[in-house]
């Protein structure tokens, strides 16, 4: 039996590095495909492998079997090596990108180099995701390293949601905690009125959201506060009580370390406003450069203040 094997492969340049991640080749392989390796790479690869089975291994680790839908992480540094059954074979799809964005999106788990097989409960959203990547690497596409670039951020997403572990199961937890982030509620207290322990809340919240719980509250108090400031005239420090802030000297601290301007300027530079601006003499007005035929014309001239345009 003969395996079917299509890649393709890009160089982006010092610009396209710029965006965080970029995208270095994707390929389509199906069949008894060679083994892979022992190799090791300056780049990662996710592997997904959406029909088959097989076997992973990485370098000073036991044999790993490998069972469709899953996820191979390939990172860079890394010996590995693996394959599918001989004479069955699998199907696959890669994606190999890099970046500086790599190191965040591993510190917030979506990246696992511990754990290098991944199950996943479907592919079908990757496989679009992964399908969109191709389409991009077609010849002579002059937006190809942008595109690319662009999907494997939504890669990266999707992945961490297609997981087995991806904490779907989790979520009305969140959503609880969302419900009742803005009372004066410690973490020990949302425990227990959720029926957890501290460390049971904790395990739940980071597998679900990649953060702890006073990070997931404070995240969801901040963004109402923001909404507040933006949408609304209350005072500053009606919106720090609203959204749980007994001390709203406090709230404005917190809010200038984590936003970097204090919620009087995040207010002035997010508020619309309905005045007009003020003609400059810099250059001719526009009245200026109309013909003047009448009275009533200057007076319906375009950019006069109180004038409907």
């Amino acid at each position: 039996m003969v395996h079917y094997s299509w890649m393709r492969f890009l160089t982006p340049d010092a610009l396209h590095q710029d965006l965080g991640l970029v995208c270095l080749g994707a390929g389509v392989q199906r069949g008894p495909l060679p083994v892979v390796g022992p190799r090791t790479l300056d780049r990662h690869v996710a592997v997904v492998v959406t029909a088959g089975s097989g076997w992973f291994r990485r370098a000073g680790d036991p044999l790993q079997p490998v069972v469709a839908p899953a996820l191979l992480w390939l990172t860079p540094g890394t010996p590995h090596h693996y394959g599918p059954e001989p004479g069955t074979g699998w199907d696959e799809t890669f994606v190999a990108f890099t970046g500086p964005a790599t190191g965040t999106y591993t510190r917030a788990g979506y990246i696992t180099p511990r754990h290098p097989v991944v199950p996943l409960r479907s592919t079908e959203v990757v496989s679009k995701v992964i399908a969109r990547i191709v389409r991009a690497l077609r010849p002579a596409n002059p937006l190809a390293d942008i595109e690319a670039a662009a999907a494997v951020h939504e890669l990266l997403i999707v992945l961490r949601a297609a997981r087995d572990d991806s904490g779907a199961a989790d979520r009305p937890v969140l959503e609880a905690l969302a419900r009742d982030a803005f009372l004066p509620m410690s973490v020990d207290e949302h425990a227990a009125r959720l029926g957890m322990t501290p460390a049971g809340l904790r395990a739940t919240v980071r597998r679900a959201s990649g953060r702890g719980p006073k990070e997931y509250l404070l995240s969801v108090r901040l963004g109402r506060a923001q909404e507040l400031l933006a949408g609304t005239d209350l005072p500053t420090t009606t919106v720090a009580r609203m959204v749980g802030f007994d001390d709203p000297a406090y709230f404005s601290r917190l809010f200038s370390r984590k936003l970097g301007m204090p919620p009087s300027q995040f207010r002035r530079l997010e508020t619309r406003t309905t005045a007009l601006p003020e003609l400059t003499s810099d250059g001719p007005s526009p009245s200026s450069q109309a013909p003047s035929c009448s009275p009533a014309n200057e007076a319906d001239s375009p950019g006069r203040p109180g004038v409907a345009g």
